[in-house]
């Protein structure tokens, strides 16, 4: 018995069985499971809260899997809350297993949650439980990164943050595992307690050798450090000696303990009954609730943030389950991931691998080799000295993506069982390891897998985060990262005072944000997010909002910023079928004052506030490109997003054609993608263009006489002038003639060359293709060219600055053919002042050694023989010298 002198046999009267032991301990829980096989006892308490008693039947249960949490969040606050992880080789659960299967009963007897959640509220902290910086608001005992000694059990539950005076104690408490691993000669704490413990088998002398050893040694530690800095310690020690206290009555002497090491001295302390109850008194309450929950590997090491004291669950998993040759095992399973990754490895690669990592633990003198030889070994034969897949081995494996399951009975907010319900009839699986998933909005199953994830994103329950399609820029695809970490179980807990149902509390949580939203584009964006996940109870008081704020605002930037995020409801609203009649007025209207407001806003404004403006205005015109694309209201949905047809095909810097071959909309870069490229699924199913709202006919016309005036007044900085100019010619409304005849204006000697170089930033840069404009018309980059070089060298300084911004955004191919024509020199290609000699963007004469070069390849393309006659292939070869040309 532990501390008791006995060996082999406990004595009457010896008290309570203490089992010391490391939280997440594989080698602890083997001994433990030994000791109360041998011991028998009439009822087993554990390190927890005692809310979570009637929880542990729940362990039986057939669909019950480790990592496992308890979770503790207090009912009137949900977000403050506190985990108890709990892993299949975790001393605690091998207790609560061995209890329920020998019908024992099991009892946990920590300081309760309720003290614990209440503990740091009072104190002033403004996290949930655990530290500041937390958000997930872990278990405290194991959530302390900077505190290994943690795994001991040495931090008490709900240790929260007490401000910065109480960090800074943190910094100085004591580290069990690191002073005595240091007395034994090793510099680290890991090693030394894999090799006294986790590699030390079982079933070989008296199973309770190990917990008088560690009880005898943690004693010594307490003489010599106190608590180590742990306070709260005392607190929970007392209350646990009280529990002891009362099973000991119960039951008798036959009562066994499953605690943190660092806690047994203090049980094994005598202390009279009124000196503990008087350290619990006055302690702070919450009402609070507690369940099980899913866990996962990562949330258990410390790579993910997580201070349980384990590097590697991973690892720790395969040494509590593997019957047998651990090493063996364990190369065997790395060799199969890397094979699964394509690698070349063999049985051969194992055996050798577990020679030399058996090689290196004789070295090292170690017992048995360790996770440090078989990483060693792996490194050297599987991945012949490359840590890349040994990254891979130590992600998959060594830390690990699993992730457990409650079962259907453990208690649950409403909120949760309509999550899981959906889940379920949804088959989407919440998972640990994070994967990508692709949604057509025409499927109906996936439609509402999209609602699904957006108003959970609206509840703060972030799931899957949205990404950019691979595949297709088409408005009716979208595509999720999804990944599940246990605080979203918190998190859920937390939106659950919203509602009983998700669809319900993302309803009042959207029409609670609309309410406090601090600006008009937050508002409009609002509404976006509610026509994603289809919340038309929602959107009444937001467009009601949202047309109250854009009534009284009176900043164009501010509107601005709220046009595109309206314009793209409109068009998420086609695509998913649902009605975008309330927001047709409010946004033509809100394209109304941008028009009138936008002249006087741009005079006078210094560079900075020049490039903001320019962005408003690039957003703008995706807008109302958009605008005037949207359906009339009540026409067919499905005609005006295009979901007869194919995915849309337009690319970043493409040029969206208009109605009635009228231009069209530029996809302005850094805009979102559905904006910028919607515009081209107008065509219905039948292929007839869609009539544009009664609302929205004429706001192009409008927006670009409103660009004229931003191009021709002086007032105007340089950067906008040369965007409206840009967006006028991209429309079809600038002859090219005309906007080289402004360029060369902008660019004339009179012009400041900072002023000049800021219209050039304006209608060639900010990677709206304006490269390949300069690329396909000489005129334009001769005007460029000439005025460079003409810029005198004082000022050269001044704008090579602004120049080299323009130009480092073109793509390299775009940059090597300016290179390439600029070097042949404005003779060769035409005069910059006239319409030019040859194809433009291309030499005046035929490069015939070029097309000589090429002959042979485009024979081959082209399916070309040699067997043709002479006529034929003098014919063939002209052809393709023209095309080389």
């Amino acid at each position: 018995m532990s501390g008791g002198g006995v060996h082999g046999s406990r004595e009457a009267g010896a008290g309570p069985l203490l089992l010391g032991v490391r939280h997440h301990g594989p080698g602890s829980a083997r001994s433990v499971r030994a000791a109360l096989d041998a011991a028998r006892p009439r009822v087993v308490l554990i390190e927890g809260p005692p809310e979570a008693d009637a929880l542990i039947p729940l362990a039986a249960e057939e669909d019950m899997r480790p990592p496992v949490a308890l979770l503790a969040h207090a009912v009137d606050e949900p977000g403050r809350s506190a985990f108890w992880p709990l892993a299949e080789f975790s001393p605690e659960w091998v207790a609560i297993r061995w209890a329920l299967d020998h019908e024992v009963p099991a009892r946990f007897i920590d300081l309760p949650a309720t003290h614990t959640l209440a503990w740091g509220r009072d104190e002033g902290d403004e996290g949930p439980a655990g530290r500041p910086d937390d958000p997930a608001g872990e278990m405290p005992e194991a959530s302390r990164s900077e505190a290994p000694s943690d795994a001991l059990g040495t931090g008490p539950s709900g240790e929260d943050a007490v401000g910065d005076e109480a960090a800074a104690h943190v910094a100085v408490r004591v580290d069990p595992l690191g002073v005595l691993a240091e007395a034994a000669g090793y510099d680290d704490p890991e090693r030394w307690w894999e090799d006294v413990v986790e590699h030390r088998g079982t079933g070989r002398g008296d199973v309770f050798e190990p917990f008088t050893v560690l009880e005898e040694a943690m004693g010594v530690l307490r003489e010599t450090y106190g608590t180590g800095g742990h306070d709260r310690d005392l607190v929970r020690e007392a209350y646990m000696r009280l529990q002891v206290r009362a099973a000991q009555r119960e039951f008798g002497e036959d009562v066994a303990v499953v605690c943190g090491a660092w806690h047994v001295p203090a049980l094994r302390r005598k202390s009279t009954v009124a000196a503990d109850k008087a350290l619990l008194k006055g302690l702070p309450k919450v009402k609070a609730d507690m369940t099980w929950v899913p866990w996962t590997y990562r949330r258990l090491s410390r790579h993910s943030g997580y201070g349980a004291g384990i590097d590697s669950p991973g690892w720790y998993g395969h040494l509590f389950g593997a019957p047998d040759r651990p090493v063996e095992r364990w190369l065997t399973k790395v060799a199969g991931l890397l094979r699964d990754e394509d690698r070349m490895v063999s049985s051969a690669h194992v055996i050798e691998a577990v020679r030399l990592a058996e090689t290196l633990a004789a070295m090292r003198g170690r017992p048995l080799p360790g996770l440090s030889e078989t990483t060693d070994a792996v490194r050297a034969v599987m991945c012949e000295g490359s840590d890349v897949p040994l990254a891979l081995v130590h992600d998959r494996l060594v830390v690990g993506d699993v992730l457990g399951e409650v079962p259907q009975a453990a208690p649950a907010v409403p909120l949760q069982r309509d999550l899981d319900r959906i889940q379920r009839r949804l088959r989407l699986k919440p998972e640990a390891l994070e994967r990508e998933l692709e949604l057509d909005l025409r499927k109906e199953n996936d439609a509402e897998r999209s609602r699904l994830l957006h108003r959970l994103r609206l509840l703060g329950v972030a799931w899957g985060e949205p990404a950019a399609s691979r595949g297709s820029t088409g408005t009716f695809r979208e595509t999720w990262r999804l990944r599940w970490e246990p605080e979203l179980s918190v998190r859920v807990a937390e939106a659950g005072v919203w509602g009983t149902t998700v669809l319900v509390a993302a309803t009042a949580k959207a029409e609670a944000d609309a309410v406090s939203a601090s600006g008009l584009a937050d508002v409009t964006a609002l509404a976006e997010r509610c026509l994603l996940a289809d919340l038309p109870d929602a959107l009444p008081t937001v467009m009601q909002i949202l047309a109250d704020r854009a009534a009284l605002d009176a900043d164009v930037g501010h509107l601005a910023q709220a046009l595109p995020a309206l314009v793209r409801s409109l068009r998420y609203g086609d695509v998913r079928g649902t009605g975008t009649g309330a927001l047709t007025e409010v946004a033509a209207g809100l394209a109304e004052r941008v028009f009138v407001g936008l002249p006087p806003a741009c005079a006078a404004l210094d560079a900075e506030a020049a490039e903001e403006m320019r962005r408003h205005v690039d957003a703008v015109h995706g807008s109302v490109g958009l605008l005037g694309e949207v359906a009339a209201p009540g026409q067919d949905p499905s005609a005006a997003s295009g979901q007869g047809g194919g995915d849309d095909a337009s690319g970043p810097s493409a040029t969206v054609a208009g109605k009635g071959g009228q231009g069209g909309a530029t996809a302005i870069p850094g805009q979102d993608l559905p904006a910028a490229t919607a515009a081209t699924d107008v065509s219905g199913p039948d292929g007839r263009e869609d009539a544009p709202a009664p609302a929205h006919r004429g706001l192009r016309g409008r927006w670009q006489a409103v660009l004229r005036v931003l191009s021709l007044r002086d007032t105007v900085p340089g950067v906008i002038r040369g965007r409206a100019v840009r967006l006028l010619l991209d429309d079809g409304e600038l002859a090219q003639d005309e906007a080289a005849r402004l360029m060369g204006l902008v660019l004339s000697p009179g012009t400041a060359p900072g002023d000049a170089a800021a219209w050039i930033e304006g209608f060639v840069g900010g990677g709206s293709g304006g490269g390949m404009l300069l690329v396909h018309d000489e005129r334009l980059l001769g005007l460029v060219d000439a005025w460079l070089t003409g810029v005198p060298a004082e000022a050269f300084t001044d704008v090579l600055p602004l120049l080299r911004r323009t130009f480092s955004a073109y793509e390299p191919g775009v940059r090597r053919t300016l290179g390439e024509l600029v070097r042949r020199g404005p003779g060769q290609r035409g005069s910059a002042a006239g319409a030019g000699v040859g194809i433009p963007g291309f030499g005046a004469d035929l490069d015939g050694d070029r097309a000589d070069a090429v002959l042979p390849v485009m024979r081959l393309l082209l399916g070309l023989d040699d067997d043709h006659d002479d006529d034929v292939a003098n014919a063939d070869d002209n052809d393709l010298a023209g095309v080389a040309g």
